[in-house]
């Protein structure tokens, strides 16, 4: 496969590698972007691996509680300045209203929303704006006490990042410190409990690999892991993470504390995973002017 300039500047965009590192492990693993992230870990050479946190649309994430029910609805447009318009912040929070009681994102577009479907009524928003629009995401959570938090608010309720934390005992207060600290975090799952299989084998063989390089015998390898997989989940699951208010604490032991359990969580930022071509500004003109 052929290795392009765009695919290089995207490995290096998101791991920190040097360009000719970042073309060899291209060149190595034919073009695959997840297997260059993994060889460049393995050989020392990633500073970090962004994969599925970059945000690359607009639009706005909407939080509604009612009673021991939270949901959170992601809508997107193509432009920032959309969700800063009133009529568009007026109908995002009309469809997080209707997403209370909605089982998924599908059920939801279908639902009733002033006599016509969530769908429809975005769809006619698109002929008013001016601009394409879909409802994307939606999520659920149910608890005895379930604390909306949105950052980057833009309206009462929504705004970039929403987050919907549910929980037994404990207060709103320090129910708004939790989910202030997924907002800003990000972990990946509540507990290790929670993470897919999968991806814990992943990064189990990621750092065997990188152990593998320092020239160790496996009998210290083995070791080495234990470790290092107990310091993975400390950065990826929520209750094992240094809570940010008080990083002497974890997010579990501070919930102890405070004479709360937390039994789950959501968070949505606007745009997460999704990817758009970038034009220079220049380019951007030339094709306007060319109609």
């Amino acid at each position: 496969m052929a290795i392009t300039a765009s695919m290089v500047k995207e490995l290096r965009d998101s791991t920190g590698a040097g360009m000719m590192d970042a073309k060899k492990a291209l060149t190595e693993n034919n073009g695959d972007m997840e297997a260059a992230v993994d060889w460049l870990r393995t050989k020392g050479l990633a500073k970090a691996a962004k994969k599925s946190g970059r945000t690359a649309a607009e639009g706005l994430v909407a939080v509604k509680v009612d009673g021991g029910t939270g949901v959170a609805v992601e809508v997107n447009s193509e432009t920032d300045f959309v969700g800063k318009n009133a009529d568009f912040q007026k109908m995002v929070a009309g469809i997080a209203d209707v997403a209370i009681g909605q089982s998924d994102v599908d059920a939801l577009k279908a639902a009733d929303m002033g006599g016509k479907s969530v769908e429809q009524t975005v769809t006619d928003a698109v002929a008013v704006i001016g601009e394409n629009m879909s409802v994307r995401r939606m999520a659920a959570l149910t608890g005895d006490t379930v604390v909306s938090y949105v950052h980057n608010a833009a309206a009462p309720g929504m705004g970039k990042i929403g987050v919907l934390l549910a929980m037994t005992g404990g207060d709103e207060a320090f129910g708004k410190q939790v989910a202030m600290h997924i907002a800003a975090v990000n972990p990946a799952s509540l507990s290790e409990a929670d993470l897919d299989p999968a991806v814990v084998e992943k990064e189990k063989q990621v750092q065997m690999d990188i152990a593998r390089e320092s020239g160790k015998p496996e009998q210290v390898i083995e070791k080495m892991i234990v470790g290092r997989m107990k310091k993975y989940m400390a950065e990826v699951t929520l209750l094992n993470q240094s809570f940010v208010v008080n990083p002497d604490l974890t997010v579990d032991k501070a919930a102890e504390e405070a004479g709360a359990t937390i039994s789950g969580f959501v968070r949505l930022e606007v745009g997460e995973g999704i990817e758009v071509i970038k034009e220079d500004f220049a380019a951007e003109v030339a094709k306007a002017v060319q109609g």
